[in-house]
Parts: structure tokens; C-alpha cells; sequence
């Protein structure tokens, strides 16, 4: 072996060994992580603010991954949904952070997603525990306790009722794990006052559907004191559904997420409580932990179940 090829092959030795004593980010240089975020529909404002959340951290850390956002045209619409997953696995995403349309319906392709190696971490509504693990996976929900939270905001609503109230619930979509967390928290509240919930209907998370399963419930049940809605769409449909009646002031409406527009309602009344799930902030918990996840070199399998994020009830200031 001649000097000259000798030099080169221990020039590049030397270069490797300092290679491999660089930063993780130094080495990634050209492999920046790309994250797509998959929502529901981005009619809704919670969702419009967990996107702002998301576009507003990458923004502060563009150096260390980039953002895809993705969100479907209503509540409803899973086939959608999935149709933007499987455009992600073309895509060759390196993670998907997802709030599914459908707790069940949207196992399926997640588990292709994860087939494919990709990380995908589960915001806002919980995928169904049971058939992700008939799939043989692990996806990590970063998210409130839907039921916690809606207790705290039935409890609120408990302290003027007395026992043999009626009241109704509007649920979210029936399929999501979230919505029927919710019910259930509403429901705890109101047994402990012994309160009658009669009716427990889907609003579809929409304003105009929860206008229309609210002005149903007053219309049968013309006793009825307060309407539980499972998001403040649904309630500001309720608002609606009330005034029409002609019972404002008499029926008490409550949501959940504190989105602006429930504010001036908090204000003058028209909505007694809600509660706030943090939108930006679980979309940037879902980031930050796929970006923990690529950048330890974990397996979908070895990330953690559950991350547990902040919900807090919000009432008139």
C-alpha cells in the first residue's frame, strides 16, 4: 500500500471518529425530522389554535424538525382522515402526531403508519386501548382526562341544581373515546346531587347539529335546567337553541375547550362554565414527544402510554 492511499484511508478514519463524537443534531444535519399533524376539522377553533400552537413552536425551532399540518373538513369525516394518514405514509413522514376523527375506525392505518416506521403519538381523543392492542401496537396519548374534566365543569354546574333536576347532555361524536369520557364526567356530577339526565344526544362536536339535538331536548322535556355539552361549539348551539325557546336565563349551558368565541358568553352569563384543554399546548406535547422518541432511536413500543396534560375549569371572571 502506497503512502498517498494510506494518508487518505487514515484522513478518513480520523474524520469518522470525529463524526461520531458530534452532537446527535450536528450528525442530522441533513435528515431534519418532519412531523405531520393530523386533526379533525378545522372548522372547529379549538383545532385553528392547536395549529397556530404547532406553526408557532416550529417557528422557534426550525432548525430541529419540520411541520406538516393536515386537518379534515368536519367532525364526521374519517374516511378523510385516513386518506391524509395514508398520504403521510407516502409522504414518508417521520412522525404523525393525530387527533382522531374516530376512536376505533382510525386503528387501522395508524398500525400501517407504524408498520411503515413511523412514530405516531395519539392527541385530544384517545384511540380505543382495546383494538390498539388487538393490532399488536403501543400509541402513546398525550392528552386531559376527558372524564376529570368534565367533572370539574358538571360540579360547577351541580351547585344549582337539587335532586330531580332534569338535564340533558350533548354529546361529541359517539365513536370518539373523548366524547364519552365527557358524558361520563357530566354524569358523575350530576349523581351527586341526584340530578335526572333524560337525554343524552350527538351534537357531532358542530355548532348548527347541536343547536338542532338541543332545541329537540327543551321541546320534550319543557322542565329541563340545564344542557351539558360536550364542546363549546355544541354549547354555543345550545345558547342558540335556549334564546329560541324563550327560556334564557332559566336553562344553564356548559361546554368544553374554551375556545374564544365561548368567552363573551362566560361574560354576560349565557354560558355558565367550561374548560380549557389547552389546544396549542397538547399539540406541541404530542411534537415534543415523537422528537424525543426519533431522537433516542426508540421503537413505537417503547414509548410510554399515557402523557397527562393540564385541563382546568373556566368560569365568569
Amino acid at each position: 500500500m502506497n503512502h498517498l492511499i494510506r494518508r487518505r484511508i487514515l484522513a478518513a478514519g480520523v474524520a469518522l471518529a470525529a463524526a461520531s463524537m458530534l452532537p446527535l443534531g450536528a450528525q442530522a444535519q441533513d435528515h431534519k425530522p418532519k412531523v405531520a399533524l393530523v386533526m379533525k376539522s378545522l372548522a372547529n377553533e379549538f383545532f385553528l389554535t392547536m395549529e397556530d400552537g404547532a406553526k408557532d413552536y416550529q417557528k422557534q425551532h426550525t432548525a430541529d424538525f419540520d411541520l406538516i399540518t393536515n386537518g379534515i373538513k368536519n367532525e364526521t369525516d374519517t374516511s378523510a382522515q385516513i386518506r391524509i394518514v395514508e398520504q403521510m405514509i407516502v409522504s414518508k413522514v417521520d412522525a404523525i402526531v393525530i387527533a382522531p376523527a374516530d376512536s376505533k375506525a382510525m386503528v387501522p392505518v395508524i398500525k400501517k403508519a407504524v408498520d411503515a416506521g413511523i412514530i405516531v403519538v395519539n392527541i385530544d381523543n384517545r384511540l380505543d386501548p382495546e383494538v390498539v392492542q388487538s393490532k399488536g401496537i403501543k400509541v402513546p396519548f398525550v392528552g386531559p382526562d376527558n372524564r376529570k374534566g368534565a367533572r370539574l365543569v358538571g360540579d360547577y354546574l351541580a351547585k344549582t341544581l337539587k335532586a330531580g333536576d332534569e338535564v340533558g347532555i350533548v354529546e361529541g361524536v359517539s365513536t370518539t373515546t373523548n366524547a364519552q369520557q365527557r358524558s361520563a364526567g357530566f354524569k358523575d356530577a350530576m349523581a351527586t346531587v341526584n340530578a335526572k339526565v333524560v337525554s343524552l344526544q350527538s351534537g357531532d362536536w358542530e355548532i348548527d347539529k347541536g343547536n338542532a339535538v338541543a332545541s329537540a331536548m327543551l321541546n320534550e322535556y319543557p322542565n329541563m335546567k340545564a344542557l351539558l355539552c360536550g364542546n363549546d361549539n355544541m354549547a354555543i348551539g345550545a345558547v342558540s337553541a335556549v334564546r329560541a325557546a324563550g327560556r334564557a336565563g332559566k336553562v344553564a349551558v356548559v361546554g368544553y375547550d374554551n375556545i374564544a368565541a365561548i368567552k363573551p358568553m362566560l361574560a354576560d352569563g349565557r354560558v355558565l362554565a367550561t374548560a380549557d384543554q389547552f389546544a396549542a399546548k397538547q399539540a406541541v406535547f404530542g411534537i415534543d414527544t415523537a422528537l424525543k422518541a426519533i431522537h433516542d432511536h426508540k421503537k413505537q413500543n417503547d414509548l410510554s402510554d399515557i402523557v397527562e396534560t393540564p385541563v382546568e375549569l373556566v368560569t365568569k371572571k
